[in-house]
């Protein structure tokens, strides 16, 4: 039987399933696993409020439950990871969250990371994220580029305002890595990393690539 991964956005944006859609495309390799994207429409547009995050949990693990014999790993596509640990508990599959997938690629290209968030209130949350991972000594800083998640398709509003932030990340705040901190800005990151001169990890894509090295090593923890 052909393995498969999906990967769930879980806000209600389809141009945010598109972007994501296409930074998978470089990880669907001959042979599989199959990688298939799906927007949660039960989602707001965009998740950017703590009440957001935990808003979307029963919803995904609702969708987890009913695909979970169809796949064999899931990627929750927003970088709070909402419901990651909850969904671990309905399946033995493997479940990956972006955020904790993207600072563990960062932690390997870099001493210090540095994280765009996509709104100033985005960024408490994060931390608060950061220090349960036990990794806050490893952070450069965060900064936002000001735009909310249903906006970041406008490329004249948001690479610019990337551009800066990278920036200012490597230059004011000593990162030498650079996490994108939201799905929505998937398509950015390679013309990021070629501006700013250091890595810049696309979370989903560090998610998704875990997700086919645990599917093809049958690491699911059965």
């Amino acid at each position: 039987m052909n393995q498969r991964i999906l990967v769930i956005n879980p806000n209600s944006t389809e141009a945010v399933t598109r972007g994501i859609d296409e930074a998978c495309e470089p990880l669907r390799l001959t042979g599989g696993p199959g990688i298939d994207c799906v927007t949660l429409k039960e989602g707001p547009p965009g998740v950017e409020t703590q009440q957001h995050v935990d808003g979307v949990v029963a919803p995904l693990i609702n969708l987890v439950r009913s695909r979970e014999k169809d796949y064999d790993a899931f990627v929750i596509a927003c970088y709070s990871d909402p419901g990651l640990h909850s969904i671990r508990e309905v399946t033995k599959k493997p479940v990956l969250g972006i955020s904790e997938c993207g600072i563990l690629t960062a932690l390997t290209l870099g001493q210090k990371f540095g994280v765009i968030a996509i709104l100033k209130q985005s960024i408490a949350r994060h931390l608060r994220y950061v220090g349960a991972l036990g990794v806050s000594e490893r952070m450069a800083g965060e900064l936002p580029v000001g735009l909310p998640v249903t906006e970041l398709a406008d490329e004249n509003k948001t690479f610019g305002r990337m551009v800066d932030v990278g920036k200012a990340l490597r230059d004011t705040h000593g990162a030498d890595v650079v996490v994108m901190g939201c799905a929505g800005m998937a398509r950015y990151r390679k013309p990021l990393q070629d501006e700013i001169g250091i890595p810049v990890v696309e979370p989903t894509q560090a998610a998704v690539a875990m997700a086919l090295a645990r599917v093809r090593l049958n690491w699911a923890g059965l």
